[in-house]
């Protein structure tokens, strides 16, 4: 019996950059995570502990920042891409492919009484911006995406006709509170895509279908969100969502007769529904290798 080394990969992790464009008065920050790995010759590494072909994680690290210094950073895709590029190259031949993954936070501009402020801001929300480009030879596929994106809406939203089986004990509901923290990332046909644009018309598509659909489920709400994407940007392949229902319960205050007319609730953070579903079009080939590494559905 002998032994074969399977796939792999390195890289430098999280390597956190915070950039800050000065071009002009006012100013601009970038704040993002980058995970960079590599794909490639690197047996020798592994079997004899040879570093002949390796490129240092901590040069890994260090590119970031100079790509960085040198073009600024931009869209994440568009440095991702660059990240991806500058590696998989004829300077570096041992290296065939790169898998590189940002996160972004937003920050806003601090309000003042002469308006948006040059160079103060306050941190955003919870909402990430992502983005993780894959590169292998020529083929380059850009999977972009966002997470802890948290909507409710306060009525619209129904959960009835379930089948009343053993240990059932969910009462039926003609008016509910529906909330969840959206997590979706979705796949680029190509790479010749204006990418701050698309990301914010993906982004509005999805609020404006949470908001207007009348729910009578957290799935039906989901596939509205995916086929309104995919129908408004060709650009896009697929799209998957991972989208935890974020329950409130409505208080019963009989005992002190109080009623509450769907006013009072109890927002529980745990155990919740959890609804994963992709939403493809029917003539795009699957990309299986190119969600590799990405947890889950999203």
């Amino acid at each position: 019996m002998g032994f074969v080394l399977g796939t792999n990969q390195y890289g430098k992790a999280e390597v956190r950059l915070v950039h800050v464009d000065r071009s002009t008065p006012r100013h601009v920050i970038t704040d993002v995570t980058v995970t960079s790995q590599l794909i490639g010759d690197f047996a020798d590494t592994f079997h004899t502990g040879s570093n002949a072909s390796v490129i240092a994680t901590d040069t890994q690290k260090n590119t970031v920042y100079a790509l960085a210094r040198t073009g600024g950073v931009g869209a994440i895709e568009e440095f991702a891409l660059r990240m991806a590029r500058h590696f998989v190259s004829p300077e570096h031949p041992q290296v065939t492919g790169a898998r590189q993954e940002i996160e972004q936070v937003s920050w806003d501009r601090i309000d003042t009484a002469d308006g948006p402020h040059d160079h103060a801001f306050v941190r955003g929300g919870t909402e990430t911006r992502t983005v993780v480009v894959t590169k292998h030879g020529e083929t380059e596929t850009v999977i972009s995406g966002l997470t802890d994106l948290v909507v409710l809406k306060s009525t619209g939203s129904e959960f009835h006709g379930f089948p009343q089986v053993a240990y059932t004990s969910l009462v039926e509901t003609t008016d509910r509170i529906l909330a969840t923290s959206v997590s979706s990332r979705w796949r680029y046909v190509g790479t010749d895509v204006d990418w701050d644009k698309a990301f914010a018309g993906v982004r509005a598509t999805m609020l404006d279908r949470f908001a207007s659909t009348h729910s009578l489920s957290l799935q039906q709400t989901l596939y509205t969100m995916g086929t309104a994407v995919l129908e408004e940007h060709p650009e896009i392949a697929e799209i998957r969502f991972s989208m935890p229902n974020k329950h409130h319960f409505l208080v019963d205050l009989s005992p002190w007769g109080l009623e509450n007319p769907n006013e009072v609730w109890y927002a529980a953070d745990r155990p919740y529904g959890l609804i994963e579903a992709t939403v493809t079009r029917d003539d795009v080939p699957a990309d299986e290798a190119a969600w590799a590494g990405i947890a889950g559905f999203c």
